[in-house]
């Protein structure tokens, strides 16, 4: 036991030395929502906001791992370090990583600036777990000077990545039915650069021209001084399995950072990133407890059956179990 508790209380120490056992173990701890692994993320907390994270969705197939592995290979080509995090479906059976889409970035394995964890969103509805958004601080702290997030999907409900990453890359391709749906959904006002992969399609073009479509009806709510003092999103067109179009991504990435630090911006949205980040965490654990204790309420359950037998709307149900809840005095620690 003492050896034990030695070595999880040298883990801190090794993670921010950029051991990378050190750094699987700590995102393991996270993932099995162990307690030890969030006071180690309470501990190496003072030393993030370093890394530059980038957060790329878009629905499935699109090449999004594919992408990340050639932008990979460019920002090593560079001498800089890499964490990736690809959050994948839970399995209903282990609600382990479901797809596994390492394995199209396995030409980094073997590379020492390189770190690459399959995580499952474990149902979080925003395509992002709990577990997820410490990981990227837990990479940040090792020293990885990019970290790449690749969400679930795209859609209503699959968005969060908004709220942690300093820069969001939205990822379609031509032809595809789920890339015009997501013209459609609102997710348009949600990237900072748009990527057209696998661009060797003949629709390419047309695709193109219906983004710059739907940019312009963006702004039509917004006065001129404001469109032209923003950032224009750029579109650029890749074939990731060859490497085309990874210089202009790396240079559009490039200016959206210098921007965003040049109009204070950066500051702003990690503001209101981890404000919504102590939001979720603090909702999800509300929700867990909750759970938990109407698990066996014999009160909740004549409430259920109240709602159930049509005597009970499901929104009153609510109402008055925040008003128990708002009751209940806290015991005094």
């Amino acid at each position: 036991m003492i050896a034990r508790a030695m070595t999880e209380t040298s883990l801190a120490q090794r993670l921010l030395n950029g051991d990378r056992r050190a750094l699987a173990r700590a995102i393991t701890l996270v993932e099995d929502d162990r307690p030890e692994g969030w006071e180690l993320v309470r501990e190496i907390y003072p030393h993030t906001g370093k890394a530059e994270v980038v957060g790329f969705t878009g629905p499935p197939g699109v090449g999004k791992s594919t992408l990340i592995g050639a932008l990979t290979k460019a920002r090593r080509a560079a001498g800089r370090t890499v964490g990736v995090l690809s959050i994948d479906p839970s399995s209903p059976f282990t609600h382990g990583a479901l797809l596994g889409d390492r394995i199209r970035l396995s030409e980094h394995f073997l590379d020492q600036g390189v770190f690459i964890r399959s995580m499952a969103n474990r149902g979080a509805l925003g395509g992002l777990s709990e577990a997820a958004l410490q990981a990227a601080l837990l990479l940040d702290a090792a020293g990885r000077q990019d970290v790449f997030v690749e969400t679930v999907g795209v859609g209503q409900a699959e968005i969060d990545i908004i709220d942690h990453a300093d820069t969001i890359v939205l990822v379609l391709m031509p032809g595809s039915g789920d890339s015009i749906q997501a013209l459609k959904a609102g997710v348009m006002e949600i990237p900072d650069v748009i990527v057209i992969n696998k661009a060797e399609h003949p629709l390419t073009d047309t695709m193109v021209r219906e983004i710059r479509g739907v940019l312009s009806l963006a702004n039509l709510d917004r006065s001129p001084e404001e469109v032209r003092g923003s950032w224009r999103v750029p579109i650029i067109k890749t074939e990731a399995t060859h490497g085309r179009g990874i210089e202009e991504l790396v240079s559009a990435l490039d200016e959206h950072r210098a921007h965003i630090l040049s109009k204070g911006q950066l500051s702003e949205r990690r503001r209101r990133n981890l404000r919504n980040e102590v939001l979720a965490i603090a909702t999800a654990r509300m929700r867990r407890r909750l759970e938990e204790e109407l698990r066996e309420d014999s009160e909740f359950q004549h409430l259920l059956d109240e709602v159930v037998e049509r005597r009970l709307d499901p929104a009153s149900a609510a109402a008055t179990l925040l008003e128990r809840a708002a009751g209940v005095e806290q015991p005094v620690e």
